[in-house]
């Protein structure tokens, strides 16, 4: 079973001994069309689940979980003369346990007082003791040491992420407290909660560096280990544990920010600096009987812009006794750059936001939500950007997300630059989206047929007007994550996914690109499946040196699984030296008319010349480069190549490949990575989504793998081939980023999808002179594209880092 569903938390309700709660997540972040059943002693027991978007996400793996499901458990009266509870987990075609629970387990977690101790720090002979319990009725606290009770000062502190977490809870039941410690001499202290029906206890070690601090911990990661090894299986397990340990010098997004956002030092010289063109910039926001807290949170992140040259046009579309008006009219008093609609009726998103963009005098327009915030710099940066390239017409910015008290950044989105294809797939471009007024003019306003995914309409209809795009790699919008909302039943979103899959279908159609837009799995998320307008003659060209093995299973998947006809296969022939082999060409050649054998008669190996050798003896219009260690999964690949290669626009595309063992072995080019070029998400699970879903999603890269590549022969004689003085390395990148610059786009398309058991023909790069000829095609590279490197590519955000393919955080930004 595929979409696993993991249980995360499991716990009674606090004021209903028959209630059982479970949280979990599902491995797909989605619960689609599974089931969770629970039982007890085999009987079914009534649940109701509940979908929620979690605060702040989690990975799993290499995926980004945003959901997690909550499951309220109905357990008889008698449940304690029961002996086993299971979770199960059903697809309508196999049922699975996913966990099994004691009854005698359940007696001891039902008798425990909820509590936690989070935060232990130590500052000036003072030791601070952070957590929090739950008043399940007259709880007392006491804080014990050698079993004599302490008398410590106590502060209350609110919790509202327990509270989030304990959702039945009243807010005077959670009591979060911090502790303060002053005799250095304590080295343990006992916690105790005692109510009228239940009694816990945690031992907190103040000497981190104790030998029973150091056994408690361990105690606590193999508790942690176990508990995973049952849920996730011993190899997710052990992945797990990898990437905490390879992962333990990436840095933090919070300690990144530290060191990469502005100080205030550096806003107040923004503020002193003086431009010599400084367009006036109108921010435009649709406003909805927005909670008055955001609302100046946000209008306060505006004002406090460093770039003065700006005014705000909002518009109040709450209708006739709005609850914002008194507010709004305040800020008008105060600043005369911010401008309010007051609309008498309520009105949707669009044709609100057009309300605001009538009033709007500026000379660009730049679009945000009513209850996020803008980075101080936000202005400035796009301001900078317009002084240094005149001609630009649209701009666009990285973006992170903010905890609902504003005070937690998390999820950044560190963008490519602009990537058509992608945003074919999905709306990456969102805020802050900038554009000049004439184009605003040109394009028109926000068309409410698309209200949902207003936005991703307007911007195809801007970039089908301008090729002037500039991205700013940089976070300069704040995204508040909302959590009241996320309780809702995620199919009442669908009318905006719906409206996302129509605007790229009115987008194709104004292109005049023929094509089905599909929504995928990953809400928001979509697939354009263009159609095939002809079956033009497709030279599968394969390099091969014995290993018939491998071949023949390469040319069955061709002929066996693929469903496209009109096809004929090259294979070149280098240096084999097993007899064997010479018959199995002789005997292909006979059985398929198909099969042509061309011989590379040169010494060593030229992976290049072989190539352009296969080339010159072919008739395609189009040729798919294949390693004879290649087999293909699915019925459509050369048909789906060949949809995307007839674009005019494309001059290359690349496929989805995986290892035997079903991990990634390619998904795109990252051009820089460990100084040269590297495959993205390599080693990532076979369903891993990737960064923001790039795994999954189709899209333009600087390169892809030869592997498996096809190429319009027009483009490939234009760039004149592969370089054959790359013998082995980075030939491919070489050959893509040449198409690049002859002005071609190159593609990665997901959904060609095939095993390649790399290097089994040719062997590994593990003698001396093999590596001396690496060492020297790294040389070539580097100094070929050194313009290339220095610039950084292009779909490779240059605040992520070039020492892994993982799009981790980079320490110093390039």
């Amino acid at each position: 079973m595929e979409n696993i569903f993991y249980v995360t938390g499991c716990r009674f309700h606090v004021y209903d001994k028959n209630i059982l709660f479970i949280a979990g997540t599902f491995r797909n972040n989605n619960m689609y069309d599974e089931k969770i059943i629970i039982t007890l002693n085999g009987e079914n027991l009534d649940v109701s689940i509940k979908e929620y978007e979690v605060n702040i996400p989690h990975t799993l793996g290499q995926d980004l979980l945003t959901k997690q499901y909550h499951l309220w458990v109905t357990l008889p009266n008698d449940w304690e003369n029961r002996k086993m509870l299971c979770i199960l987990q059903s697809n309508g075609k196999e049922e699975i346990i996913v966990k099994k629970i004691s009854v005698k387990k359940l007696k001891k977690m039902s008798g425990e007082i909820p509590n936690s101790v989070d935060l232990i720090t130590k500052k000036e002979g003072k030791t601070k003791i952070r957590g929090w319990y739950i008043n399940t009725g007259n709880t007392v606290q006491n804080f014990e040491c050698n079993n004599k009770s302490l008398n410590l000062k106590l502060n209350e502190v609110y919790r509202a992420d327990v509270l989030e977490a304990y959702e039945e809870c009243n807010e005077e039941d959670v009591v979060g407290f911090e502790a303060i410690v002053k005799p250095d001499s304590i080295k343990v202290i006992k916690i105790r909660y005692k109510s009228d029906l239940k009694e816990s206890s945690t031992k907190v070690y103040l000497d981190e560096h104790s030998l029973f601090s150091k056994m408690d911990k361990m105690g606590q990661l193999m508790d942690k280990a176990n508990d995973s090894f049952h849920q996730y299986g011993t190899r997710r397990t052990i992945e797990k544990i990898r990437n905490k340990l390879l992962k333990k010098d990436i840095p933090t997004y919070e300690s990144w920010m530290k060191i990469h956002m502005p100080n205030n030092s550096e806003l107040q010289k923004q503020k002193q600096h003086v431009f010599e063109n400084r367009p006036k910039i109108s921010l435009v926001v649709p406003m909805y009987k927005t909670p008055k807290k955001y609302l100046k949170e946000f209008i306060k992140s505006v004002m406090q812009q460093t770039y003065s040259n700006w005014e705000l046009c909002l518009s109040d579309g709450s209708g006739n006794n709005s609850p914002i008006a008194g507010v709004l009219k305040e800020y008008e008093k105060k600043d005369k750059r911010i401008k309010v609609v007051y609309n008498k009726e309520p009105l949707q998103i669009s044709r609100n936001t057009n309300a605001a963009l009538e009033i709007a005098t500026g000379d660009y327009i730049a679009f945000a939500d009513h209850d996020d915030l803008l980075a101080p710099n936000a202005f400035y940066e796009c301001v900078k950007t317009i002084n240094k390239n005149p001609e630009v017409e649209m701009i666009y910015t990285d973006e992170d997300k903010i905890t609902m008290d504003g005070k937690q950044h998390f999820m950044p989105h560190f963008k490519t630059d602009f990537n058509l294809d992608l945003l074919r797939s999905v709306n990456y471009i969102c805020h802050l989206c900038v554009v000049k007024k004439s184009l605003y003019e040109k394009v028109g306003k926000l068309n409410p047929e698309f209200d949902g995914a207003q936005d991703y309409d307007f911007v195809f209809r801007c970039i089908e007007k301008t090729k002037n795009i500039v991205h700013i790699p940089k976070i300069l919008y704040h995204w508040r994550a909302h959590k009241d909302s996320t309780a809702e039943n995620p199919e009442s979103k669908n009318y905006a996914f719906e409206a996302g899959r129509m605007a790229i279908a009115a987008h194709l159609k104004r292109m005049g690109i023929e094509g089905e837009v599909f929504s995928l799995e990953m809400k928001g998320s979509y697939r354009v499946k263009y159609k095939l307008k002809e079956e033009p003659l497709v030279s599968v060209i394969i390099p091969t040196k014995d290993h018939i093995d491998d071949l023949d299973k390469c040319l069955k998947s061709l002929e066996e699984i693929n469903t496209y006809d009109n096809i004929e296969y090259i294979i070149v022939e280098n240096n084999s030296e097993k007899e064997e082999t010479f018959e199995y060409y002789k005997k292909i050649e006979k059985e398929n008319s198909k099969v042509k054998i061309v011989y590379w008669k040169e010494k060593g190996f030229n992976y290049p010349s072989i190539n352009n050798l296969g080339v010159k003896s072919s008739k395609g219009d189009y040729l798919l480069f294949l390693n004879n260690d290649t087999e293909i999964r699915n019925a459509d690949c050369i048909e789906e190549l060949v949809s995307q290669c007839q674009r005019k626009e494309v001059g290359a595309v690349g496929a989805r490949l995986y290892y035997e063992d079903g991990t990634i072995q390619h998904a795109g080019v990252i051009v820089g990575v460990g100084g040269v070029a590297g495959h993205a998400f390599l080693g990532y699970d076979h369903d891993a989504s990737g960064y923001f879903g790039r795994i999954k999603l189709l899209q333009d890269y600087s390169a892809v793998t030869a592997a498996c590549i096809m190429v319009k022969r027009k483009v490939y004689e234009e760039v004149k081939g592969f370089d054959e003085e790359y013998a082995v390395a980075f030939n491919d990148v070489d050959l893509c980023l040449k198409i690049r610059r002859a002005g071609y786009l190159i593609v990665y398309d997901p959904y060609v999808e095939l095993n390649h058991y790399e290097s089994k023909s040719r062997g590994y790069e593990d003698t001396e002179e093999k590596i001396r000829r690496f060492n020297s095609e790294i040389a070539l590279f580097q100094k070929r594209w050194k313009t290339f490197l220095k610039a950084g590519d292009p779909y490779y955000n240059p605040n992520l880092t070039l020492a892994r393919n993982d799009f981790s955080l980079a320490e110093e930004i390039r």
